[in-house]
């Protein structure tokens, strides 16, 4: 059911458009290439077994772990607008 001026269906839209912007998002941040043999960041050794285990990483495991609380609080979107926002 679509109300004012949205269309039949807008709201399932939003929700697809907003997981395919999610997955999207999570595919770019995948690691590619060839797993460096040290940190990019604090140039600390990466073990073997992570290199092995993550194809194409570049950070050791305290680095990427700032690096996904980074990420975690900034990529927080709401793609519905305030009726007030709506009004002006």
């Amino acid at each position: 059911m679509a109300g004012g001026w949205s269309k039949d269906g807008a709201v399932q839209d939003q929700i697809d458009n907003s997981v395919e912007d999610g997955v999207a998002q999570a595919r770019s941040r995948l690691p590619v290439g060839q797993s460096l043999l040290f940190c990019e960041e604090c140039e600390c050794p990466i073990p073997e077994d992570r290199r092995k285990a993550v194809a194409g990483v570049r950070l050791c495991v305290g680095c990427q772990s700032e690096s996904d609380k980074r990420q975690k609080e900034v990529s927080k979107v709401n793609r519905r607008a305030s009726k007030d926002s709506q009004l002006r």
